[in-house]
């Protein structure tokens, strides 16, 4: 059996659940600012988990969202934190080669394609979101990108500072096998490669949408994987609303969850975890599902 990496699970809604904050459009940046031992404490709870890859929690931490917030002073500060917490998880949590990943999201709003900036306005953003991670972080994940302008101007700043990315795609929770932009999968992927990520996977979807993406995945010449979501849908979030608007399935147990994550290492996934709604149980069943298999 291939060797896997597992990643992380969701920070945001697990963070939520843990905070006695009260839910606001800044999402995780906002219990990073107040309640920075959660974020490290989660950290430390997926590493015990299985998790080999720890993602730096500054999502909303964007100019631009923080900017719709009112909290633009908070920048530097959010992600400083986000890196310390980080690296504290890693000092602590009792596993050796544990990697830090930074984190190149959606500046303006998740899901939403319309809102992406022009291809120049967002590569300087991603830019100063690499330069200020860089000191805390062993690799980039771009994720959740729903549009192929979006994930070059990522992936072209986060490959400037010469450490390795990761590019997820988020996709419609359909059978169209689309970006969020509509742009197909498979034109997302031939564009992208071309600039030479070091994996290319799906995230934030529907695990059913990803599955039914597979083909596609499979026919980059990089590693791939995926992390899905948890939510019912995503279509009612629009930028500047709060995730309370979302929906978590009940359907998608951590046993179920494994069987979805199970068909993409069969079909060649080397890279595996969670995004929202995906916690440290889900990760935990992910990780022991995956030693019993290559134990076979």
């Amino acid at each position: 059996m291939k060797e896997l990496c597992i990643l992380d699970g969701g920070m945001g809604q697990e963070l939520l659940a843990r905070s006695k904050r009260e839910v606001t459009p800044l999402w995780s940046a906002d219990v990073m600012l107040h309640e920075p031992e959660l974020v490290r404490d989660l950290h430390v709870d997926f590493i015990k988990s299985g998790a080999q890859v720890i993602t730096m929690n500054t999502y909303t931490a964007t100019p631009q969202r923080l900017e719709r917030d009112g909290t633009t002073e908070h920048f530097v500060e959010l992600h400083e934190k986000a890196g310390w917490a980080a690296l504290q998880a890693r000092s602590i949590g009792g596993v050796s080669n544990i990697k830090i990943a930074g984190c190149l999201p959606p500046l303006v709003a998740s899901y939403r394609p319309e809102a992406v900036l022009s291809f120049d306005e967002s590569l300087a953003t991603y830019r100063q979101l690499a330069a200020i991670q860089e000191p805390f972080c062993d690799l980039f994940i771009c994720e959740t990108m729903s549009s192929i302008v979006e994930a070059k101007a990522a992936c072209q700043a986060a490959k400037e500072v010469e450490k390795p990315v990761w590019l997820a795609f988020t996709v419609k929770d359909d059978a169209s096998r689309q970006l969020r932009s509509s742009e197909s999968l498979a034109d997302a992927v031939s564009a992208l490669l071309a600039l030479k990520p070091d994996a290319i996977l799906l995230n934030c979807s529907a695990p059913e949408a990803i599955s039914l993406c597979w083909p596609i995945l499979q026919s980059a010449d990089v590693p791939v994987g995926a992390y899905a979501n948890g939510f019912t849908s995503v279509d009612t979030l629009y930028p500047g609303d709060t995730v309370t608007k979302l929906e978590k399935r009940k359907d998608l147990s951590p046993l179920e969850y494994v069987k979805h994550a199970q068909k993409w290492v069969q079909r060649g996934a080397s890279i595996v975890g969670g995004c929202c709604e995906i916690g440290p149980e889900h990760i935990k069943a992910l990780n022991m599902s995956l030693k019993a298999q290559s134990s076979d």
